[in-house]
């Protein structure tokens, strides 16, 4: 049901239903249902073996399901092959054709139709002003680009197809650091503007946190949790997704009379949304919600330790602190005074932490 009637859900581009791809009878993929959202960016992450690759294959027709179905607006794909499906693929190593010019590589899929010549060349300028290139990159050999306009060029050449879904295997993976973060804005600015269907495969959690609409975690062929990136970094539905997200300090709970604890810190203030978990459960606090106390501050959790080490991340600095028997990770606003070897006390309060399924 919709919770905001006055926002109507935007209806589904893609549709997979108990979808398991098995090799040698092992499930890659073990049933997924999944709805995918007319003009969403939905990124799908997972560490490696997660079954994400063997999924985006399957959805753009390089994999054939072995059990289950996906339907594009309603229209079985399953033994569609890939030129017959209104998608189109970027891939990691772009393939672009080496021996032709920029113009070339983006007219290719207008050719194949059979676009007439002063036609395509005017559809290719118009996508090169689209993903930010000159014009007089049109006649340019596409071994003469740097990374980054080759990443431009494949992506004009993917609109050139004007797809219903675009599909990305890791596209930026292969670029420098500061490439990759103008790409990634540049993207988003490119989904936005073009109101296409983005599925975007990534190791990169960064890019996930800030090109998508929504995301999907992988873990062992299935989907662990989908949401929006506020929702799967605040409130993560198990200690996988916690974990896999961003480092964070996990305590494994158990229920003791009157409360919870952790056999490593004995009692703590805890949520009471926790007894929904029964026995067992997991406390997850993020770095950034851990702080320092001082004697004339509190915290509802307080442990006393030493700082092992800290490490500059710009405008913040994360501390390694040694309590409890074990280390917890703090972050604080650059310009910190606690030296390493100093000893300190670390805390947090009950509604700075999530508790999450084992």
């Amino acid at each position: 049901m919709n919770p905001n009637p006055a926002e109507p859900v935007a209806r589904p581009v893609l549709q997979l239903v108990g979808v398991r791809k098995i090799f040698s009878d092992v499930p890659a993929v073990d049933g997924i249902d999944l709805d995918i959202r007319e003009g969403e960016f939905l990124t799908i992450v997972g560490p490696s073996g997660s079954g994400k690759t063997t999924l985006l294959r399957m959805l753009a027709g390089l994999e054939r399901p072995s059990e289950g179905n996906i339907t594009l607006r309603g229209v079985l794909m399953n033994d569609v092959p890939p030129d017959r499906r209104p998608t189109c693929l970027v891939f990691q190593s772009l393939a672009l054709f080496p021996h032709k010019s920029v113009g070339e590589n983006i007219e290719f899929p207008l050719k194949v139709r059979k676009m007439p010549p002063a036609e395509r060349k005017a559809r290719a300028l118009e996508l090169l002003r689209m993903v930010r290139l000159p014009e007089g990159y049109y006649g340019r050999n596409v071994t003469r680009c740097s990374g980054g306009e080759r990443q431009r060029v494949a992506l004009a050449r993917a609109f050139a197809y004007d797809p219903d879904v675009l599909f990305f295997d890791e596209p930026l993976s292969a670029l420098d650091y500061k490439l990759k973060k103008i790409l990634e804005k540049e993207l988003k600015e490119l989904h936005r503007e073009s109101g296409k269907t983005f599925v975007y495969i990534t190791h990169s959690l960064e890019e996930a946190m800030v090109m998508s609409d929504r995301i999907a975690v992988m873990q062992s062929g299935r989907i662990a949790q989908i949401g929006t990136p506020d929702e799967i970094y605040g409130r993560p539905t198990n200690r996988f997704v916690a974990e896999f997200f961003g480092e964070v300090n996990v305590l494994d709970i158990h229920r003791e009379a009157g409360g919870w604890a952790a056999a490593e810190t004995g009692r703590l203030a805890v949520d009471p949304a926790a007894d929904r978990f029964g026995e067992t459960a997991a406390l997850v606090v993020r770095p950034e919600a851990m702080r320092f106390v001082g004697e004339a501050a509190s915290a509802e959790n307080v442990l006393s330790g030493e700082v092992r080490n800290r490490y500059s991340l710009g405008s913040r600095i994360q501390y390694r602190v040694h309590a409890a028997q074990r280390t917890f990770l703090v972050e604080a606003p650059a310009g910190g005074t606690a030296p390493t070897g100093a000893t300190v006390r670390i805390g947090w309060d009950a509604a700075d932490a999530i508790v999450v399924a084992r």
